[in-house]
């Protein structure tokens, strides 16, 4: 039996209230869809042996923060024991993405080549900037930052494990 591996979307950073609720920071591209009454996630923190299957029985968003209640955990005491835990799904419940849009767990260890053939090492971190993504490769260069725009990224294959870009001017 394969063990399914679990994908952070967010984390428990304090309580709200007395009636149970707690502030997350989400993580989530998804936060209305990932965190709506109803949903399904797993608590993981060191406290517990095993992750903590939760269902969510209220949400709202304030300030920087997700407001959730889960059902069950009625009170202040009942969830308190848990701040710093991290709030998962399995990958089974990831969403579809559009085309050209990819989960950062599946860029991590893409191989990437220039669109002149020169091998640069593989992906090893997604740096999320705000205005695009900036891909970290590691390889025989040293350190290579890919911005995730048109200009530089021309192939994504996935299924390959393989990124095609263009070295723009500077990016060396």
């Amino acid at each position: 039996m394969t063990q399914e591996r679990f994908f952070t979307v967010g984390k428990l950073v304090n309580t709200h209230g007395l009636r149970g609720e707690v502030r997350v920071i989400s993580t989530s591209d998804f936060p209305d869809e990932r965190f709506r009454k109803g949903s399904e996630l797993y608590l993981f923190h060191s406290l517990l042996d095993q992750p903590l299957k939760l269902k969510v029985a209220s949400r709202r968003a304030h300030k920087d923060f997700e407001i959730i209640s889960f059902q069950g955990y009625g009170h202040i005491n009942d969830i308190e024991k848990y701040k710093g835990g991290e709030l998962k799904v399995p990958e089974s419940d990831l969403m579809e993405l559009e085309e050209d849009e990819f989960y950062i767990h599946e860029l991590i260890g893409c191989e990437v080549v220039t669109d002149e053939g020169e091998e640069l090492g593989a992906i090893n971190e997604v740096l999320q900037t705000g205005a695009n993504d900036v891909w970290v490769v590691k390889g025989n260069r040293g350190e290579v930052l890919l911005p995730y725009i048109d200009d530089c990224i021309k192939e994504v294959d996935i299924a390959n494990k393989r990124v095609v870009c263009h070295l723009m001017e500077g990016l060396l």
